[in-house]
């Protein structure tokens, strides 16, 4: 997966089950679109947690990540000030997300990754 900048920030979360058509709704169609209308976000992608099987040692072993939260949203950025830009508070704060979404989100995770370069 090439990355163009030197910055990736992750949000992570667990949702309630009775709300989570509405979570992946407003995020697809909501969320992610207007984040990615922020200066300096590059690029998103959406990601939920599935099983890991692999050979671990020459053994085939499967790992449950249990506290793992199952959806993550992962944001190329161009810097960690886009994080407390004025743009990326509107817009984080627009849309059905503030009211009808993040008050059923829990296990919440963000964090921010720097790329480290050979």
């Amino acid at each position: 997966m090439p990355i163009q900048t030197r910055y990736v920030f992750t949000a992570s979360m667990d949702v309630d089950p009775a709300k989570e058509a509405l979570f992946n709704e407003v995020y697809d169609t909501e969320h992610v679109p207007l984040i990615l209308k922020v200066p300096g976000v590059i690029a998103a992608v959406r990601l939920k947690k599935t099983t890991l099987t692999l050979l671990l040692g020459g053994e085939k072993k499967t790992i449950v990540a249990e506290s793992e939260p199952t959806y993550t949203a992962t944001y190329e950025i161009e810097s960690p000030d886009v994080l407390t830009s004025a743009a990326w508070g509107v817009a984080a704060e627009q849309g059905r997300w503030p009211a009808q979404v993040r008050p059923y989100t829990k296990n919440r995770r963000h964090v921010l990754y720097e790329r480290l370069r050979p």
